[in-house]
């Protein structure tokens, strides 16, 4: 039997019980973030899989690469590395609160399962096959990445056979499903405290972002000073929530502010939103060729989806991917879609505001000798915020005074440091010229849109003369 069960076991489940523990049953990887990962007999029924191996042709940054030269590293790496902290987390809290928790083997393994699993879900490209991509191709249908990682570790049980028992794969379901879900269902549950280590849904400091946080910025050259390890250290779990040191709260508020900076200077670069645009405008000239979508549906075609779709495309000979590979060359090429401009939403706006499509762009196009068409324009609407919305992600954290408390509070915006924002969202506007030469056109449309819609023009400074071209 792989999992582990409360209930009293016969013998020869006792001693598979056991091998979970012997290390002549595991293996150990070295990673480059977290050192030496042990690698338990269930977790390695999952990873020596095909649909699990997928995880290494699935780069964890998608096309951030192009940009970023090393941002190589893949799901299949932060797969493992969220696996551990998983682990590392429950142990520090049955170490600590064990005996108080009622802690178990059982909630132990099903926790690290989630954390390896919880990805299994992601298409091509990271984010961008889920948020650009299927929205223009699924009419409306709504698809996530968490609910397809459920269907994929099923679809691998059935496929290899794997023993799992059903309380502890019914938990897997949920843990990684749990940032998506009602906060009504999970208030019902049993330790649900557990659930919110992999995937918190109810206030986002989870082991995902201090696996993705930290190696992100190491993979991409840019300094860290977030220290999770601090946070693990002396986390509790009160009121069946894991609460934090209120000394702490800058190392709290320092996940989410890095978390922000890494959209903003990497996530979301300029450059990288024209390839993704790219990109996108690529699969979906390929989508009825190949029949990308159409795979989303089926997790036993979905997993024979991943990054090397872009060589496919590029390598094709067949005449209906000639445009998608077109698209592909100039990408090589580096003739991208050139950036022209961007502003930020102002502030007062941000309620009422509406996603700038080309045709907005378009449409504010003053006479001039060039005609502006919407297949000319790309429009990249980017939203930045510290992971709640516009509001102060600590206020839905809880907080303990010292270690022999019992009370637990969240800590409101004027009890906090001035030093640190006032604002919690940014909502970035950018625009993109399809072709070179009309660069110097769209961007005397976009400053008129701005102009039309807020009475002024809240961009920093002007397109330079030396991107327009006659």
């Amino acid at each position: 039997m792989e999992a582990f069960c409360r209930k009293e076991l016969p013998l020869s489940e006792e001693l598979s019980f056991a091998s979970q523990y012997d290390r002549r049953f595991s293996k150990n990887v070295l990673d480059n973030v977290h050192g030496t990962i042990n690698l338990d007999p269930l977790s390695l029924k999952f990873i020596d899989t095909e649909q699990f191996q997928r995880l290494r042709d699935l780069k964890q940054l998608g096309l951030t690469y192009m940009v970023y030269p090393g941002a190589v590293h893949s799901r299949f790496e932060h797969s493992l590395g969220v696996y551990w902290l998983a682990g590392e987390a429950v142990q520090k809290l049955q170490t600590y609160q064990g005996l108080e928790l009622g802690i178990d083997h059982f909630d132990f393994q099903t926790v690290k399962i989630a954390g390896l699993l919880h990805d299994m879900g992601h298409g091509p490209f990271s984010h961008l096959f889920e948020s650009a991509f299927l929205p223009r191709v699924l009419n409306g249908v709504k698809w996530s990445h968490e609910e397809m990682s459920v269907r994929m570790v099923e679809y691998i049980i059935d496929e290899h056979n794997i023993e799992i028992d059903p309380q502890s794969l019914k938990r897997v379901k949920e843990m990684i499903l749990n940032s998506s879900e009602t906060v009504a269902t999970k208030s019902m549950r049993e330790k649900q405290f557990l659930y919110d280590i992999v995937a918190n849904g109810r206030n986002g400091i989870d082991v995902d972002k201090f696996d993705y946080i930290v190696r992100d910025c190491r993979a991409c050259g840019m300094g860290c000073n977030f220290q999770f390890q601090r946070l693990m250290e002396t986390m509790r779990v009160l009121g069946d929530q894991i609460c934090y040191r209120a000394k702490d709260y800058l190392t709290v508020h320092k996940l989410f502010a890095t978390r922000a900076d890494l959209h903003r200077t990497v996530y979301t670069h300029a450059k990288v939103k024209a390839i993704e645009l790219m990109l996108v405008d690529a699969l979906l000239e390929a989508n009825n060729c190949l029949g990308i979508s159409s795979h989303v549906d089926n997790p036993s075609e979905y997993w024979k989806l991943d990054d090397t779709i872009l060589k496919t495309i590029e390598t094709s000979s067949i005449p209906e991917l000639a445009q998608a590979k077109n698209i592909v060359l100039r990408i090589r090429r580096r003739d991208l879609y050139q950036f022209c401009n961007e502003y930020a939403v102002p502030k007062n706006q941000l309620d009422h505001f509406k996603d700038v499509t080309p045709q907005d762009i378009v449409c504010a196009q003053k006479t001039s000798k060039v005609s502006l068409r919407e297949e000319d324009v790309a429009v990249s609407n980017v939203r930045i915020d510290l992971t709640r919305g516009r509001h102060n992600p600590l206020e839905s954290i809880k907080f303990y005074k010292d270690y022999v408390s019992e009370d637990s509070f969240s800590i409101q915006d004027h009890r906090i440091s001035h030093l640190l924002p006032a604002s919690y969202q940014d909502m970035i506007v950018r625009v993109y010229s399809k072709k070179p030469e009309l660069v110097e056109a769209v961007s005397d449309a976009f400053e008129n849109f701005q102009l039309k819609t807020y009475g002024t023009i809240p961009q920093v400074h002007g397109t330079p003369k030396k991107k327009c071209r006659d």
